[in-house]
């Protein structure tokens, strides 16, 4: 049966901001708003129209509800971390009592459509906006892109959605066919393919989208569908599809795996950022938004709202790229952050860590303390410390996206960046289509290189089947932590039923006597993954108005 779906949009909003609805003649055209028809005949207006549709993009924002596109959130969906404070009601989804009716800030239809129907605007009208052609179309194909990107998100979290292309009035009809997974998909590369033509292979300025965006996305695009969710045959076509999409990006030659200090990856622009969306830092206490006050532990007077979970913590291997659960690699359970692969340094602070500069934290000092993390119970960090409110409930925080060369409770930056897309998944995404294609040697080659960079000693060799196979998963893990992946990594590779169903673990760290440490994994959180929540529910409001179906178990 063919399904339907009502769309609400801001249509009237659009037409609210951009004409002046009174006939007085004394009433002055305001200097800070322009009519439809003026921002349609000034491509610089086009421009700005064009450049507030980058807001569909994830950013390092975090504003307490789903205008920052989920960015931090995902990976306390998932079993990356703990929400300290169940921003978008997030321990709904963590409880297993998501309906199509509590899903709240964590849904995004809405707003992702208000988007679609923006970009359907600009698309309609910027072909006789006039000036020069270059211009013209470097905006489309940014538009283009914004469109798909769009399409992506709706379809990675609710599967086939209506395609619509053409904007809505308010003489529309607003029943649309809900399309297949697959046609989505059809869809999204091909004007991920449209928008690659039309944009240039350099940004003009930083942050905008260019070529590699548009194919870095197309690489992602396709390999979702390839995976287990969508891929119930496992279709080689769809697997060698998303291999040359991501051949295509590094065939661009135009980035580098970032060689230097790996934790400035995540807080300087450099070769490896395909693309980024920028935010500036408002005053601190204004918007809340500031990325180390967000993940910084309470002694240092951050609120520690994203906190890595032990299994995230275990996925980290030795310092030789051994899993610590393999006899062979040294792991210590009574001295557990020693010895482990580098990125585990880079990316989380743990018990006894160096956070930041001394001269930051002299109100630590000041007490016989130091810059190094308090974990333990009764240490600085504990929910027996300072602003214990705010404590880790798993005992560590993420290090990583934090700039530590400022003092982030008195000083502000601008210009945080949040990565969208990396080289460093592109290496990931070709690693896992050429395993799944036969070529095991490819897709060790290329994690090598992944792993080499971050600094692990001894290269993979030899693993085949499904041993390679769990350590691409797991280098997506650790590589790609705090970025969104992980959320979508289980769902679309089906293992969310055995990930996601089980307490959420941390540690709880007592100081003995003699100085030395115990250490007792304890639940922070309960967790139910029920089969239906590898799709998130329409919202009730879509489906009592039309005949749309619910996706399966939301009835």
């Amino acid at each position: 049966m063919k399904k339907k779906v009502f769309i609400l949009t801001s249509f009237l909003m659009i037409i609210t901001s951009f004409t002046s609805c009174s006939e007085d003649p004394l009433d002055k055209v305001p200097l800070d708003s322009y009519t439809d028809a003026t921002v349609w005949n000034d491509l610089k207006l086009a421009e700005a129209f064009a450049n507030n549709l980058y807001t569909v993009l994830p950013s390092t924002q975090h504003n307490w509800n789903n205008r920052t596109n989920r960015s931090w959130i995902l990976s306390t969906a998932c079993d990356e971390a703990f929400n300290n404070f169940n921003d978008y009601d997030i321990w709904t989804l963590n409880s297993g009592a998501l309906t199509p009716d509590n899903a709240n800030d964590f849904d995004i239809w809405k707003p992702t459509y208000a988007t679609i129907q923006n970009c359907n605007i600009f698309l309609s009208r910027i072909d006789k906006v006039p000036g020069d052609d270059a211009s013209r179309n470097r905006l489309k194909g940014e538009v283009i892109f914004l469109r798909a990107y769009s399409y992506f998100k709706l379809i990675s979290d609710y599967g086939g959605v209506p395609l619509i292309t053409v904007p809505f009035d308010l003489n529309s009809n607003f029943k649309v066919d809900r399309s297949s997974y697959d046609q989505c998909v059809d869809f999204i590369v091909t004007e991920l393919d449209k928008s690659a033509e039309l944009l240039p292979l350099t940004a003009t300025s930083l942050g905008k989208i260019t070529k590699g965006a548009a194919l870095a996305i197309k690489s992602r695009t396709l390999l979702y569908a390839a995976s287990p969710q969508w891929n119930t045959s496992n279709d080689l076509n769809k697997w060698k599809k998303a291999s040359d999409a991501a051949k295509a990006v590094m065939d661009l030659n135009l980035y580098q795996l970032y060689d230097k200090k790996y934790e400035d990856l995540f807080t300087t622009d450099n070769s490896e950022i395909i693309c980024s969306r920028l935010s500036s830092k408002d005053p601190q206490w204004s918007a809340f938004n500031g990325v180390e006050m967000f993940n910084s532990p309470s002694g240092f007077h951050g609120w520690a709202n994203f906190a890595p979970s032990q299994s995230h913590i275990d996925a980290y291997g030795t310092a030789d790229g051994k899993d610590i659960t393999d006899p062979t690699s040294g792991y210590n359970p009574q001295k557990p952050y020693v010895n482990r692969d580098p990125r585990f340094y880079k990316n989380i602070v743990y018990d006894g860590r160096a956070y930041g500069k001394p001269e930051f934290f002299k109100d630590r000092y000041d007490v016989g303390s130091s810059n190094k993390a308090e974990f333990y119970e009764g240490g600085l960090d504990s929910p027996q410390g300072w602003d214990t409110w705010n404590a880790s409930k798993t005992r560590y925080t993420f290090r990583k996206y934090c700039d530590t060369t400022y003092n982030y409770n008195s000083e502000t930056q601008t210009n945080k960046a949040w990565i969208i897309s990396r080289l460093g998944e592109i290496y990931l995404n070709y690693a896992e289509a050429q395993f799944k294609l036969g070529n095991e040697g490819t897709a060790i080659q290329y994690l090598n290189a992944i792993r080499k960079r971050a600094g692990i000693t001894i290269p993979l060799a030899g693993l085949t089947g499904t041993s390679l196979e769990k350590k691409i998963r797991n280098e997506r893990q650790v590589e790609l932590c705090l970025e969104g992946f992980r959320y979508y990594d289980v769902r679309r590779w089906k293992i969310a039923e055995d990930t996601e169903n089980k307490p959420l673990m941390g540690v709880v760290i007592t100081k003995n006597s003699d100085g030395s440490k115990t250490y007792t994994y304890t639940k922070v959180q309960e967790r139910i993954f029920k089969p239906q929540h590898y799709l998130l529910p329409i919202p009730r409001d879509e489906t009592n108005r039309t005949s749309l179906t619910q996706n399966p178990g939301y009835n």
